[in-house]
């Protein structure tokens, strides 16, 4: 396990924004009156990843409002967030279920209850009713900020154009694991016009994450014409992997190899990792890792394996 990073942002209260808007708590919706797209900027998927807090805050205080077209601006996660402890930083991500895997027809229809069904039932109409959506998130090891989307033209164009981060996971099928909200319901269909981003934005805590969170917003929205454009570096080249494989984590026994914070690269066949009697091995072309578990949760993402994309 890794050094704790260094908490330079801290949960701030965040009553003022709950009543919203929108007859949803932390909802906020703001329309323009002239015609264009419907943008949703989404903050706290995970309690403990603050710089999409910080975003939407900025967002709100600022008094950003549209020249076209809605913008809907929402704290998903609060009750996890409202969990946080100094102490145990990494277990307000979820108080129960990963609400970025829970956004299929089975889960939010299903019997089963748990705060973050709860909360992705409420905040359904919400991601529905958006044609472009940004997920910020942070990561909890100290790598490079990348773009997470599903494999279709439209995200890739709009991660490209808007520059920052230069790094990007594709996802052909899916993550493997779970229906993440970038692809709820039409969001999740081949044809759908829309746009669906995850921003990782950099290390939890860190205040270059909180500042990566807020350009990377106001960068979305300025592509999609919502706001009048910043005085923007130009976008550095692009980096991108294609996701091959997510390992879920099936035994307490998960180890790595060797450790690892994400980016290594392991050559064909090479040994990754073992989960009790089971051994995880490279492609036979070799990867990169993303996203390597901090710590074995049964259950959980172990490690992402992807594959350098020619640019």
């Amino acid at each position: 396990m890794s050094a704790l990073p260094a908490f330079e942002v801290l949960p701030r209260d965040l009553s003022a924004y709950r009543a919203g808007n929108t007859g949803v708590p932390y909802v906020h919706r703001f329309d323009s009156g002239e015609p264009g797209p419907h943008l949703l900027v989404n903050a706290l998927t995970h309690g403990n990843e603050f710089c999409g807090m910080v975003a939407a805050c900025h967002l709100l205080d600022a008094g950003v409002r549209p020249l076209r077209g809605t913008l809907t601006i929402s704290f998903a996660n609060v009750a996890a967030y409202e969990s946080f402890s100094i102490d145990k930083p990494f277990d307000s991500r979820q108080l129960v279920h990963n609400l970025n895997r829970i956004w299929s027809d089975a889960w939010l229809d299903g019997a089963e209850l748990s705060p973050e069904l709860a909360r992705a039932r409420e905040m359904r109409p919400v991601v529905a009713a958006a044609d472009h959506i940004l997920d910020i998130h942070s990561t909890s090891q100290p790598v490079q900020p990348f773009w997470v989307y599903p494999d279709r033209p439209a995200n890739a164009a709009a991660a490209l154009a808007i520059g920052e981060p230069a790094v990007h996971l594709v996802m052909p099928q899916g993550l493997g694991s779970g229906t993440p909200l970038i692809q709820h319901g039409r969001h999740g269909e081949a044809g759908f016009h829309g746009v669906g981003l995850v921003a990782e934005c950099g290390q939890h805590f860190q205040q270059a994450s909180a500042d990566r969170a807020i350009r990377i917003a106001r960068r979305f929205l300025a592509h999609f014409g919502l706001i009048a454009p910043d005085d923007w570096a130009p976008p550095a080249p692009a980096q991108r992997y294609q996701l091959l494989q997510t390992v879920v984590i099936q035994t307490p026994e998960f180890r790595f190899t060797r450790p690892l914070i994400g980016f290594e690269t392991f050559g064909p066949g090479e040994l990754i990792a073992t989960d009790g009697p089971t051994q995880i091995h490279a492609p036979d072309d070799g990867c990169t890792v993303l996203m390597p578990a901090r710590t074995a949760i049964v259950g959980r993402e172990g490690v992402y394996l992807a594959r350098a994309l020619a640019a």
